[in-house]
């Protein structure tokens, strides 16, 4: 049985916006009392709970905002809901050249790689010109795509999320760091994303050559921690955005981070959070709660 549309529709139930007033309410019981929020230098933010759909900490969470190369777990999504042969070699051509950003690409014209790789690289690496080459052969090409892109938005319960291309370089893809966080928990149910995401490197073969990718997450190049899931993004409207799962005192988490002016710093809020919850005894509370179906597959 295929629990993705089971597992959606009870994303769309537990990770619903919330006021911080309300995950943070304070309880009678003096141990349970209310915490403030860590300190971060990101405009919007979500911490939040998988496994119980519990809202941890927020900020600007319902601000609608452009989300970058973020959109590539989507892209993800839809590439794997499509079915298509992993084996599959696809050939980069001048239509997967970036004309928005002006960015360039390791991917020379004329490069074949399997649809896995470029998959990979995409994820791993925010290979522009792979995520467009995964979108430009997609049954009824791109304009499809960005259609089963924004119907499985709605379909995870992401309403305030819009996209327009499968690179993220279009700073009209937008969402909101709640959207985000449903976003991350459904991509953590499906192997290739968690391991495509999480690996430090790759060594792809492009004809007679072969080209080392590395992650574009720091957190995940030190291995410093458990990493399940994981996607940075970056263009100028959007700043330094980062969605990650991992996992803090045995608890799922996912951390959703959106505008930050560096990436020192969002390597630095990301950093806070895990102290933060570690510290302020947040995931102790949250395992002691009233368990939920879980949200992220088995592990």
């Amino acid at each position: 049985m295929n629990m993705r549309p089971f597992l959606s529709l009870l994303l769309g139930a537990f990770l619903l916006p919330a006021s911080i007033d309300t995950a943070h309410a304070a309880p009678t019981n003096s141990f349970l009392e209310q915490r403030n929020n860590p300190a971060l230098r990101s405009d919007a933010f979500v911490v939040a709970n998988p496994r119980t759909g519990e809202i941890l900490a927020e900020r600007n969470a319902n601000r609608v905002m452009p989300i970058a190369s973020i959109t590539k777990l989507m892209t993800a999504l839809v590439v794997l809901d499509g079915n298509q042969r992993l084996s599959e070699s696809i050939t980069v051509t001048m239509d997967d050249v970036d004309r928005i950003k002006g960015t360039g690409s390791r991917l020379a014209i004329g490069s074949r790689l399997s649809r896995a790789d470029m998959l990979h690289i995409a994820l791993m690496s925010s290979e522009n010109r792979a995520a467009s080459a995964l979108a430009r052969n997609y049954p009824g090409g791109r304009r499809a795509f960005v259609e089963a892109m924004n119907a499985k938005a709605r379909m995870l319960g992401m309403w305030s999320t819009h996209f327009a291309d499968s690179t993220g370089l279009n700073p009209r893809n937008v969402a909101t760091a709640h959207d985000l966080a449903k976003l991350a928990a459904t991509a953590s149910t499906y192997p290739l994303i968690r391991q495509y995401t999480s690996t430090e490197h790759r060594l792809v073969r492009n004809g007679k050559r072969q080209m080392q990718y590395h992650n574009s997450n720091r957190i995940v190049r030190e291995g410093s921690w458990p990493i399940l899931v994981s996607k940075t993004g970056y263009i100028r409207e959007a700043g330094r955005c980062l969605v990650m799962g991992t996992k803090v005192s045995n608890e799922p988490v996912i951390m959703v981070l959106l505008h930050a002016n560096t990436t020192d710093e969002r390597v630095a809020d990301a950093k806070r959070i895990k102290t933060w919850l570690e510290t302020s005894g947040r995931m102790t509370l949250t395992a002691q709660s009233t368990p939920a179906p879980k949200l992220f597959s088995a592990q």
